[in-house]
């Protein structure tokens, strides 16, 4: 590999074989070099080959600033939620991530803490990304010496589910809110607590997040639907969880103005009617 630029002693780009350019990081390794000088190989430990070259922009701008051990605790704390989720997370996810544990390190040694308002939903919603969350301030503890407070996995998780969803954190926050405002129009409507263990609120959680998503996108606004003989015989049989729905649609439409679909109501009353029949039925075997 030759330099094509110096970023500082630890960061360079290269140009590959296809004429891509590459961000090559490892300790040590432009170390008195210059453009065009061929590098130690053995030197290298982590290759970024970005798609977008706003990407690349940003994370070659983020390492030239950011002290190297930031960068490797991020890239083990991304290569540990990649195996737990069992899958590639976004590639900005290496510039939002270190970023913010640049940043919030900063804070912490200022003083400054920043209560995360979503903590309890976080922890609800997105389980297993809060977990990570959780895994990832005990690495930053043994690589960083930092030890930083709870909300901080709260934030992590946002990040790693921004990641998953490849989109703006402002969007994510967005779907957080109105999976919050949806379970407690459910709550209010049955005046219950869900059981937030069981298979049905997994299943209703999984697809309030891809509706949230939607109704952000406009895609769950119809203009003009054809009949559905299923939807009219399930508001029917299920007319207390279709009167539920009709309040979260009557909440999209003020909120977000999006009028859901027949279709989008037929699949959240059936959730629905499961959620609360699974959660009533311990209840009537007493």
């Amino acid at each position: 590999m030759r330099i094509e630029k110096v970023l500082n002693n630890n960061v360079i780009t290269v140009i590959d074989s296809d004429g891509n350019e590459q961000v090559v990081m490892g300790r040590g390794i432009a170390f008195k070099k210059h453009t065009g000088d061929l590098i130690d190989e053995s030197r290298v430990e982590k290759v970024f080959s970005l798609a977008s070259n706003e990407i690349s922009q940003k994370l070659k701008t983020l390492l030239s600033d950011i002290p190297m051990e930031y960068v490797e605790c991020s890239d083990e704390i991304i290569t540990y939620a990649e195996t737990v989720l069992g899958e590639k997370l976004h590639e900005s996810v290496y510039i939002s991530l270190t970023d913010h544990i640049h940043f919030a390190i900063d804070r912490h040694r200022q003083g400054l803490q920043i209560r995360n308002a979503l903590l309890w939903e976080i922890k609800r919603m997105y389980r297993k990304e809060y977990a990570i969350g959780v895994k990832a301030l005990q690495i930053i503890e043994e690589t960083l010496g930092v030890s930083l407070p709870e909300d901080e996995s709260a934030f992590i998780a946002m990040h790693l589910v921004n990641a998953q969803m490849n989109g703006e954190m402002r969007e994510t926050i967005s779907i957080t809110n109105i999976v919050k405002d949806i379970l407690n129009i459910v709550r209010r409507s049955f005046v219950i607590e869900l059981n937030e263990d069981s298979l049905n609120y997994y299943r209703f959680m999984t697809h309030l997040k891809f509706f949230a998503q939607r109704v952000l996108l406009g895609t769950a606004a119809v203009g003009k639907e054809s009949d559905n003989p299923l939807h009219d015989l399930v508001s029917k049989q299920y007319a207390e969880a279709y009167a539920c729905v009709l309040k979260i649609n009557d909440y999209t439409r003020k909120i977000y103005s999006r009028v859901l679909s027949k279709e989008e109501l037929l699949y959240l009353t059936i959730h629905i009617e499961r959620l609360v029949r699974s959660d009533q039925e311990p209840e009537s075997s007493n």
